[in-house]
């Protein structure tokens, strides 16, 4: 995993390349830069919900996924190397991925365009923001780290919700459904657990974490898809398992995993079931 990372860094920014990048990109401080990428970002965003999702996505897609790490390594740039190279655009590529097919299913009008590139932009900000903490390394007893995980934290829960409507929105299998849904969760988890020690390299224990954490959610994908539930029901439920589970795993890998906090969780989590539930009509 080392000489992979080691790889992909020296193939994706050679030290002849970086060092130019230095030299110009520094001269602008980082918090212009967080805002001027998030502009960016917003622009290309917006020039994509001017053309149908159905015969323009196979374009977009990977034109999003490049400004999205573009725009992620100019705001944060400083330091980024090694395993950094793909656990900090993690969320940002995500995000602009979930709410870009999102959109699909929103009336195309300037009264939902706005409101959705204004809520946008505020989140792509944070998650700079966020990223660009977890870059510098600061001391987990520092409040602002603490913020940067709640942060995080929070956005995954909103990806999962957004992920689920839109890929059950698609009407697919219910095991590709899963399956789907299982890896955008396995990707997410294996990000938030990562950002609990920050570690220089991703280690086998977290991986196991992900993985169990996914398995879980799957099976619960393929349980759910024999009971009657709307798709914003569905996604509630998904998305409160994914907010449940993992709080307990990355209090366990912190070790801050107390009673009271694993019975927050699972209350959280019973609670909604059975809200979701009662809505069943057989």
């Amino acid at each position: 995993m080392h000489i992979i990372q080691t790889l992909l860094s020296r193939i994706l920014f050679p030290k002849s390349i970086k060092a130019r990048w230095v030299k110009h990109v520094n001269y602008v401080p980082k918090r212009i830069r967080i805002i001027a990428m998030t502009l960016v970002m917003l622009l290309v965003l917006a020039i994509a919900t001017f053309f149908p999702f159905n015969t323009s996505w196979m374009y977009f897609v990977p034109i999003l996924i490049v400004f999205a790490y573009l725009t992620t390594y100019i705001a944060i740039f400083d330091g980024i190397d090694g395993i950094e190279l793909f656990m900090l655009f993690i969320m940002p590529v995500l995000f602009v991925l979930a709410l870009y097919v999102f959109y699909s299913l929103l009336p195309v009008r300037w009264l939902t365009r706005i409101p959705f590139l204004a809520l946008f932009s505020l989140g792509y900000y944070a998650m700079l923001l966020s990223a660009n903490i977890f870059n510098i390394g600061v001391e987990k007893s520092i409040q602002l780290y603490r913020a940067a995980f709640s942060v995080n934290y929070i956005s995954q829960t909103l990806i999962i919700f957004i992920s689920a409507i839109v890929i059950l929105s698609f009407r697919l299998n219910f095991i590709v459904t899963s399956f789907f849904l299982g890896g955008v969760m396995f990707v997410a988890s294996l990000q938030c657990l990562w950002t609990v020690n920050l570690n220089e390299r991703i280690e086998g224990e977290l991986l196991k974490y992900s993985a169990a954490s996914s398995l879980i959610l799957i099976e619960l994908m393929i349980l759910l898809s024999f009971v009657p539930l709307e798709i914003n029901v569905y996604a509630l439920i998904v998305t409160t398992t994914y907010y449940s589970v993992l709080g307990i795993v990355t209090n366990y890998v912190g070790n801050r995993l107390f009673k009271t906090v694993a019975r927050e969780y699972i209350f959280v989590l019973i609670f909604v079931c059975v809200i979701g539930l009662m809505t069943l009509q057989w």
